[in-house]
């Protein structure tokens, strides 16, 4: 199921990839690929993950997380790192992703307009969904390809 991740990588970045976990139906995941995004030297910048499949969850949590490390932010990292993770999603035949957001957390929105995501609805997190229960109110829920 999984596949080569040697490819994952631009003229700046690379990802390289930490560990794979598969899916799990009883909580409703999908299997993920997990990475590090790192320089071409291997110093790493932050982390990104890819979700392969679909399902509901997926539409309010997205198939792309990522972080930059705080002393490398500015750079457009996590975006460079969604257009390397699109490569891979193709490979597994994806037809669409979702990317998601926090409204107010600009930062991250700019990540997802980087890497060409549409905004298609901004909704509330529904009733039983776990990052309501960790205490997120919403999302901006944004299409790619």
């Amino acid at each position: 199921m999984f596949l080569d991740t040697e490819f994952l990588k631009n003229d700046e970045i690379q990802l390289i990839l930490e560990k794979t976990a598969d899916g799990d139906e009883m909580k409703n995941w999908v299997p993920a690929y997990h990475f590090f995004i790192c320089d071409l030297n291997g110093n790493r910048m932050g982390k990104c993950d890819l979700r392969i499949g679909y399902n509901g969850n997926l539409y309010y949590g997205g198939h792309i997380g990522y972080t930059v490390f705080p002393e490398y932010r500015g750079n457009h990292y996590a975006g460079k790192a969604c257009l390397l993770l699109f490569q891979l999603a193709k490979k597994h035949d994806m037809k669409y992703l979702y990317i998601t957001c926090n409204p107010d957390n600009y930062a991250s929105r700019k990540t997802c307009e980087y890497a060409r995501g549409k905004l298609m609805e901004t909704v509330e997190l529904p009733e039983g969904n776990d990052m309501r229960d960790r205490g997120e109110a919403e999302k901006c829920i944004m299409n790619l390809f």
